[in-house]
């Protein structure tokens, strides 16, 4: 038998909803999407505190990119 899926809470898709424009401001600044999206998962932690401290994508891609 399938194990059944969970759904995620809704913190936990705001979050991941805010990484994906976080990723898109990456790209825009210049990042592969590849490189974006490798940057974000190897600093996980650090970009849920930006999340969590309340900087929006584009405040996190800045940080990320200087």
């Amino acid at each position: 038998m399938a194990k059944k899926e969970e759904a995620l809470d809704e913190e936990t898709m705001a979050l991941i909803n805010w990484c994906i424009e976080v990723e898109a401001h990456l790209v825009a600044g210049g990042a592969t999407q590849e490189q974006a999206q490798d940057h974000i998962e190897e600093e996980v932690e650090w970009f849920t505190d930006l999340f969590y401290d309340g900087l929006t994508p584009e405040q996190a891609a800045k940080e990320a990119l200087a």
